[in-house]
């Protein structure tokens, strides 16, 4: 898998695949990082990447030319590298999604700045659109690397246990029990008492309760969502 950032800071990024798991998938080649700076491409005397907006409004946008001319380069590197903008009005990236897109082979997250990217680009180059929650970041690069990230993990190799994968939050419609480490009891807080008794059965049983508690307390739609399933499974 190849992951490129289209990014003007792409020293926001590359630091955090230096160290644990996604370095590791690095090391191993399960996959490779490489950066696009649009300001690479800009045509203008002083390398600007952002001009006012058309129509009025507070802040500047991204220019489309340098932008434009980094995806096509890219596409002419590779025709199918799948691009992705990240931007806040857009459908939001679901657990569903990172499954989808790990079985791409070259994917390219575009990081907006300024108070966007020009819409004329992300309709000629984006193959999909992506929000990462309802709230206004500085930046796209952390949502790109939020999805770099969710797409990483579902990559064969990445986690050193792939069953691992199974048990995570959403991958039901239910978010993921309580977890507990050892000691069994620790400043006068115990374990449930059904988790140290060896009756897998049981074990299960019980997560599954405090799983829907927990997602009837977080994310009650969610709940809601599974209940449905459910009953269609009946």
């Amino acid at each position: 898998m190849q992951f490129t950032f289209v990014t003007l800071f792409s020293n926001l990024i590359e630091c955090y695949f230096q160290d644990s798991i996604l370095k590791r998938a690095m090391d191993k080649d399960i996959f490779h990082v490489d950066y696009f700076n649009p300001r690479d491409f800009s045509k203008s005397k002083h390398m600007k990447v952002d001009d006012t907006a058309v129509g009025g409004g507070a802040g500047m946008v991204m220019n489309p030319q340098p932008l434009y001319d980094a995806l096509k380069a890219l596409k002419q590197q590779d025709k199918n590298v799948y691009i992705i903008f990240l931007t806040p009005v857009a459908k939001p990236f679901k657990q569903n999604d990172a499954k989808r897109l790990a079985k791409k082979t070259h994917i390219a997250f575009v990081s907006g700045r300024y108070e966007g990217i020009d819409e004329r680009v992300m309709e000629t180059f984006g193959d999909e659109l992506f929000s990462i929650g309802d709230y206004i970041l500085t930046g796209g690069e952390l949502a790109s690397l939020v999805i770099c990230d969710a797409i990483s993990r579902n990559l064969e190799g990445v986690l050193g246990n792939s069953e691992s994968l199974d048990i995570e939050s959403f991958e039901s419609s239910l978010l993921e029990a309580p977890s507990f480490s050892k000691p069994k009891s620790y400043e006068k807080s115990s374990v449930p008492s059904e988790y140290l008794k060896g009756n897998h059965s049981k074990i299960r049983s019980l997560k599954l309760a405090l799983s829907e508690c927990k997602t009837k307390f977080f994310r009650p739609e969610q709940l809601l969502k599974h209940r449905i399933r459910k009953s269609y499974e009946k």
